[in-house]
């Protein structure tokens, strides 16, 4: 049995559903990941072969002003986590992220290039790494842009923005890769599923900047919305952005099996989903 750790969030509800009868949830409600005693009790109980957190704190620019409870949840709570699946003999999957890197590489990250987080976000997000590590027997895997049916996302913002204005700034000197959450579901459960541990990438593949993924959403929705580009200086948010944090996902495909669509391929997919 795979216990999913965060299962009410946009990519938990998505593992939950292709997980199906193995599959078994836990939120907020039901887990303080913050808490040993509670991670314990519940893993005691529950005895999972697997539990695959995706439990975070994901408010970048609130982790800023936030720093303690960001490494609480982000870092400490995966701490936990690992102590506590490795008790139990459970294998413990980890979701990352590609803000531990500081994007000026200029190439694809790979998973052995060294990281260098730019934010607290990103700190606290690599600290979960080295946290996860407590447990022999676990598996990372970094990802970027996410966007889902179940959650707060990119894509949303803008179809709502949209709907309201005929002209949008968006910045064009962040390069990535959007990822939906039902691609990267299945990446994870390939990987589960080959045996595969150690640090892996998984993103659609492909890149672009935020400025273009803008465009493509309203292409895609059949909307007419202006969209200008704009400076990440100019946005002036309180964390600082990696520019260019693509991820080489190059060990999924040849370890997992697995490889995602193309990012514009998902977005359409998306979009059809949610109508």
């Amino acid at each position: 049995m795979i216990l999913v750790v965060g299962a009410n969030g946009m990519l938990g509800r998505d593992l939950m559903t292709l997980l199906g009868d193995r599959g078994r949830g836990v939120d907020i409600d039901g887990i303080d990941i913050t808490s040993l005693e509670s991670v314990e009790r519940v893993l005691t109980a529950v005895r999972p072969a697997v539990v695959i957190n995706c439990a975070a704190y994901t408010d970048v620019d609130g982790c800023e002003s936030n720093q303690e409870t960001a490494m609480q949840v982000n870092g400490e709570g995966v701490g936990h986590l690992a102590m506590a699946s490795r008790t139990i003999g459970a294998r413990l999957v980890q979701i990352s992220s590609d803000y531990v890197f500081d994007g000026s590489k200029g190439t694809p990250y790979r998973e052995d290039d060294a990281p260098n987080p730019l934010s607290v976000y990103g700190e606290s997000k690599l600290a979960g790494e080295m946290n996860a590590a407590v447990n022999p027997d676990h598996l990372i895997v970094r990802t970027q842009w996410l966007y889902g049916l179940h959650g707060k996302n990119f894509v949303e913002t803008m179809l709502r923005l949209g709907s309201e204005r005929d002209e949008l700034s968006v910045v064009d000197d962040q390069i990535g890769s959007p990822t939906w959450t039902v691609d990267l579901a299945h990446a994870v459960v390939a990987l589960l599923e080959k045996g595969c541990r150690g640090v892996y990438h998984a993103a659609n593949e492909g890149y672009c900047s935020w400025n273009d993924f803008a465009r493509a959403i309203f292409q895609e929705a059949g909307m007419t919305v202006k969209v200008t580009a704009m400076t990440t200086e100019q946005l002036n948010r309180p964390a600082r952005r990696p520019l260019y944090s693509t991820l080489e996902c190059g060990k999924l495909a040849h370890d997992g099996g697995y490889r995602l669509q193309p990012w514009r391929d998902a977005l359409r997919s998306y979009l059809k989903l949610r109508k």
